[in-house]
């Protein structure tokens, strides 16, 4: 009797596996077809280089699905759970993910132009490489250490802009403007690094840090002395290399704050 039940049992579940199966992949062709799956159950689903611009994808469930390189642009995915779905280089350009479920998403490399975000939505999402991505759509510590990494890989001026987002969200940030600070100076923008670290240091000095306020002071007044020195007026990007410059003076102090931040 009980080698009946068990038999029953598992010829019900084998039964329901392939129901859900089946159905699973009448959604699959009525996306591709039609453009229109709301709700679709699309678990796992792959979907690599796929047309599904202006689709309708709301509240589908897209866990662990494949979208590398699709097209997604316009598309509706509000509500959608792309939890730890791929989307390695799609383009999604103007889709509207308000609602939608991130966590462990992989946008890298991905266009997100005019995408439509929950704030800090990619907070728990792999976006490195992504274009387009605002302020907003990442939390402060994200948009921070993406700079850091940036500054050390040497891509100086896509590491501002980082700095720049993650300003946006926490604009009291010192150890952001600081860094942004020493970042401009590599890029000989001196006159914008002198400002950044000026209000570094008053920043600083309110968090109760006197002694670092006093040292940035000093390392941007005299750079700004030796600089006047040299070239009469201005900062030059001579002068960066000079044993005065901004960097070396700060070098310490850039490695200390050139660590993550906590997220």
């Amino acid at each position: 009797m009980k080698r009946h039940l068990a038999a029953l049992r598992f010829g019900l579940l084998s039964l329901a596996v392939s129901m859900s199966s089946a159905l699973a992949a009448d959604d699959l062709v009525r996306l591709l077809d039609q453009k229109q799956c709301h709700g679709c159950k699309l678990q796992d689903a792959d979907l690599v280089f796929a047309d599904l611009r202006d689709a309708n994808l709301k509240q589908a469930q897209l866990q662990r699905a494949n979208l590398s390189r699709a097209r997604l642009d316009g598309a509706d995915l509000r509500d959608a759970n792309l939890s730890h779905s791929t989307l390695l280089g799609a383009s999604l350009r103007g889709a509207d993910l308000r609602g939608a479920k991130l966590n462990g998403a992989d946008f890298r490399d991905s266009d997100l132009s005019g995408t439509l975000f929950d704030p800090e939505a990619l907070a728990g999402a792999h976006w490195k490489g992504a274009t387009g991505i605002t302020a907003g759509a990442s939390s402060y510590a994200s948009m921070h250490n993406a700079g850091v990494e940036a500054v050390q890989q040497g891509r100086l001026t896509e590491a501002e802009e980082f700095f720049n987002k993650a300003l946006i969200q926490k604009p009291d940030a010192a150890v952001t403007w600081l860094a942004r600070g020493i970042t401009r100076s590599e890029q000989a923008q001196m006159e914008l690094a002198s400002s950044d670290l000026t209000y570094a240091a008053q920043l600083f000095q309110a968090e109760g840090n006197p002694k670092l306020a006093q040292e940035i002071r000093k390392a941007v007044e005299r750079s700004q002395k030796a600089a006047k020195g040299q070239h009469g007026s201005g900062w030059g990007s001579q002068f960066l290399s000079g044993a005065a410059g901004i960097l070396q003076q700060l070098a310490p102090l850039a490695v200390k704050y050139f660590a993550p931040v906590p997220f």
